[in-house]
């Protein structure tokens, strides 16, 4: 699904390279980023209920997501460490699944779709390490970036 011709993390001689962003300008940029977990019906219950012995599945989750939004370039090797203003993971509890969804926003010369796509699956692995000891056909499915924008200096999109 490449748009490009180009991948901009290998250099001409095809190695591994970070994006040199130096001379780009500071802007405000945002994304948001979704999955879910699939559980069976009985396990969304206990989630709803606040009824698992780990404690507080999706107050745990987000707080695992919002870290993880944190800490992307310590993860992802070539992601830059940029600062980031805001992460906030929300959760959407169907009959069959909790939908995981991340917002992350920057004011910086790149990025912020990495935040957003790590916020919402490790939000997503933390409800299924939390869940599993009851539910042992979870699925965490549908990793996707939603939406990204970028702010010119003068306010466009």
């Amino acid at each position: 699904m490449a748009t490009g011709t180009e991948l901009t993390h290998v250099d001409g001689a095809g190695r591994a390279s970070m994006v040199d962003v130096s001379g780009k300008p500071r802007v405000r940029r945002t994304a948001r980023a979704t999955c879910q977990v699939l559980m069976a019906p009985s396990t969304v219950a206990l989630v709803r209920a606040n009824g698992l012995a780990k404690g507080d599945v999706l107050a745990t989750a987000r707080i695992a997501g919002i870290m993880a939004g944190k800490r992307t370039s310590d993860l992802i090797p070539l992601c830059h460490n940029i600062e980031i203003d805001r992460v906030a993971v929300d959760f959407e509890l169907r009959d069959d699944r909790v939908v995981v969804e991340s917002l992350a926003v920057c004011v910086d010369k790149t990025g912020i779709e990495m935040e957003a796509l790590t916020a919402a699956s490790v939000a997503a692995l933390t409800i299924w390490d939390m869940c599993k000891a009851v539910d042992k056909g979870m699925r965490v499915d549908g990793l996707t970036l939603l939406e990204k924008t970028k702010e010119g200096a003068d306010g466009s999109r």
